[in-house]
Parts: C-alpha cells; sequence; structure tokens
C-alpha cells in the first residue's frame, strides 16, 4: 500500500471518527436537555402546601405556579420554528437553557415576586427545548425516531421523579426555595455540555422541504386531533404533578410519603416512555395504544377516588404508565404525522401552543373546584372525563396518515 493509499485511509478513518464524535456528544446533549424539561416543574408539586403556607396565598394562586410555565409553552410555542429557522436549533436551544438555569436561580430568593418570575423564565426556555427537540430528532436520526425519542423521554421523566421524591426531603434542610433551586447545577452542567453543539450550529436546510412544502396546519383535521390529545394528557399530567400530594395528605398519608408517590409515579412511566415510541414507529396505526392508554388513565383515577388507600401505589403507578403511553405517542405523532423537518416543528408548535394553552386550565381548574366543593372528587372526576376526551381524540390521531390542509 503507498503512502498516499495510507494518507487517504488515515484520512476517512479520521472523517468517521469525528462523525462519531458528533454524534455522542449530540446523543449526550438531547438526553441533558432532557433532563430540565420537567424537574424545575415537577420539584413544586410536593412543596406546594410549604410555598402557600410561607406565602400566605390561596390553592388556586399556588395552582398558578404549574400554570404559568403552561402559558408560556402555549404562547411562545409557535416562535419557536420561525427562530429555529433564522438563528439555528442549536443556538435557539442554547438560549433556552440559560434563561431555565437563571430561573431557576431566581426562585432561590424567597418572595412572590421572585417565585414568579423565576417560574415564567422556567417556562419560556422549556416552551423552546419543547418544540423543537422532536424536530432535532427527526432532523439528525430520521432513522431511529422512536429510539431517540425514548431515550430523551427517560432522561425527562426520570428526572422528573428525582426531583419530585427529593423534593421535600431537601425542603427540610434547605427551605422549599433551596428545595426548588438546586436543579440549577444540572441546568448549568447541560449547558456546558450543549456547546460543541453551537460549533456544529447548522439552519435547516430548505432542500429538504423541496416540493413537500408546510401546510396550513389550522385546516387539517388530523393537526387538530394531535393538538387536543397532546392538550389533554399534559392538562392530566401537570394537574396530578402540582396536586396529588395534597390529595394524598388529606387521606392521610404523610407530606414526605406523598411526595414519594408522586415521584412513584413519574418512575412507573420511564419504561415506557422509552418502549412506547419504538412500537409506535413499527405500527401501521396507534389505535391499540390509545385505547389502553384512556384504560389506564381512567382505572388509575377511580382507584385514587374510591379504592382502598393500601392500594394508592397501585392506582399511582396506573395513572403513571397512563402518562408514559400518552406523552410518547403525543411526541410521536409529530413526526409520524408530518413528512419532512419543517412539518414536524410546525406541527410540534401548534400542538404545543393550543395544546398547552388548554393544559394551562388544569391546575388552576382542579384548585378551583377544590376550593368550591372542599372535596376531591369533582376535581378527580374532571380528570376522569378528561381521559374520555383523550381516547376520542387519540383515535383520529392514531390513524395512519399525515397533516393537510385539504
Amino acid at each position: 500500500m503507498s503512502v498516499q493509499q495510507v494518507t487517504i485511509q488515515n484520512e476517512q478513518q479520521q472523517t468517521e471518527l469525528n462523525s462519531k464524535s458528533k454524534v455522542i456528544l449530540l446523543i449526550i446533549g438531547i438526553i441533558c436537555i432532557g433532563a430540565n424539561l420537567r424537574a424545575p416543574l415537577t420539584s413544586v408539586g410536593p412543596l406546594v402546601s410549604s410555598i402557600r403556607d410561607s406565602l400566605g396565598i390561596s390553592n388556586t394562586i399556588a395552582g398558578t405556579l404549574t400554570t404559568l410555565p403552561l402559558l408560556a409553552f402555549a404562547i411562545l410555542s409557535p416562535f419557536a420554528p420561525k427562530l429555529s429557522r433564522k438563528f439555528g436549533m442549536e443556538s435557539v436551544l442554547f438560549l433556552s437553557l440559560i434563561s431555565i438555569t437563571i430561573g431557576i436561580m431566581l426562585r432561590y430568593f424567597q418572595g412572590v415576586g421572585a417565585l414568579f418570575t423565576g417560574t415564567i423564565l422556567i417556562g419560556i426556555g422549556i416552551a423552546f427545548c419543547n418544540v423543537l427537540l422532536p424536530s432535532v430528532i427527526k432532523q439528525k436520526f430520521p432513522q431511529s425516531v422512536g429510539l431517540m425519542t425514548g431515550v430523551y423521554a427517560v432522561s425527562m421523566n426520570l428526572c422528573a421523579a428525582v426531583a419530585s421524591g427529593l423534593s421535600v426531603p431537601m425542603s427540610l434542610k434547605f427551605g422549599w426555595h433551596g428545595s426548588l433551586s438546586y436543579w440549577a447545577i444540572f441546568s448549568i452542567i447541560s449547558l456546558l455540555l450543549w456547546v460543541p453543539q453551537m460549533r456544529f450550529r447548522q439552519k435547516e436546510e430548505k432542500a429538504k422541504t423541496t416540493g413537500k412544502q408546510s401546510v396550513n396546519l389550522w385546516k387539517s383535521g388530523l393537526a387538530w386531533k394531535v393538538t387536543f390529545f397532546m392538550g389533554l394528557q399534559s392538562l392530566i399530567f401537570y394537574t396530578i404533578v402540582a396536586w396529588l400530594p395534597e390529595i394524598l395528605r388529606q387521606q392521610g398519608v404523610s407530606s414526605n410519603s406523598s411526595g414519594w408517590m408522586l415521584s412513584l409515579m413519574q418512575f412507573a412511566l420511564i419504561p415506557f416512555t422509552f418502549i412506547v415510541p419504538i412500537i409506535a414507529g413499527r405500527m401501521k396505526n396507534q389505535i391499540l395504544l390509545v385505547i389502553i392508554t384512556a384504560l389506564l388513565f381512567i382505572s388509575g383515577m377511580f382507584g385514587i377516588l374510591y379504592g382502598n388507600i393500601a392500594l394508592i401505589p397501585v392506582w399511582v403507578s396506573l395513572v403513571g404508565v397512563g402518562g408514559g403511553f400518552a406523552f410518547s405517542l403525543a411526541m410521536m405523532f409529530f413526526s409520524l404525522r408530518t413528512e419532512n423537518t419543517q412539518q414536524a416543528a410546525e406541527l410540534s408548535g401548534m400542538a404545543q401552543s393550543f395544546g398547552y394553552l388548554l393544559a394551562a386550565i388544569g391546575p388552576a381548574l382542579f384548585g378551583i373546584l377544590h376550593d368550591l366543593t372542599h372535596s376531591w372528587t369533582m376535581p378527580l372526576w374532571m380528570l376522569i372525563i378528561v381521559s374520555f376526551f383523550i381516547l376520542v381524540s387519540g383515535l383520529g390521531a392514531g390513524k395512519k396518515g399525515y397533516v393537510t390542509s385539504k
């Protein structure tokens, strides 16, 4: 073999090595971003009563700590695809992580103003990440959408579960404000690990959507079904995250145990956020998975409301598994019901905009219904009814096809 051939071979090997390194760094970056998308929010639920009593606010106002990020998701999600086309997805995600980090740090300072300002900044950062991550996966891993969706979903929900479980123990040592702010450590680490992606910054290529231009999603029946499915499953998740510990405390469960029940719910969904996307990607349609999702939600809610309190871990786990199915399907619909990256980003933006606006009603309405009835029966029945609507919208979203304005 000549010197020239050896040189060419070495260059090819180096190129392959560099390419593999970029892919590994990207996967690590996606996992780290996913770790920050729920933990700053799920850490609030177990501390609602402490925050409420410390600041002297009502249940309704306390519920807005979960509602505010959802409103940020609703308002800002449509802008994410436009900003990513202009500045590149990597840059927008980097700035979003900065917003999350600042927001978490602000919550260290006691006071209503700092708490709510920090919560809004967290919501802003998560809003853009929520929309763009499915698009990044569709663009960078077109042959492994289900697998990569499962990978980042596991990261997201694992950290969310840990955050719920550690909130009360951390608050006993550092106060509720210290407990909420320790997640800044992880967001800073994520920022540093995402820096390499700024070197590989790449704007979305118009050539990839040639002949497959974006459609008017607001006129697409399928897009609306995906949107309602996304919004309703989010409504259940964020409402449960905000109020489950309080519900269980009034049923006689200790504060520490109720926090770990919320954690159990989120641990229960983790395996399914990995498995369901892979299964969904291999199915001709996802109708069966939608039916299973609705049955899990309904049975879990009935159990919490009317079941034996000794079986609370079972009922909570059923809701968690249902949440794992629902979230995974919602994320997969963005890819399965679109033909290219641009459409995926636009459908994600629409679904998370209107969907989270719908979801934002949940925690506050749940608190209002409890304040009016002084019982958890009516609020939980609200979630049971929502589960039936998830079934209806999911049956449409689960059918094979692509979004179209016709």
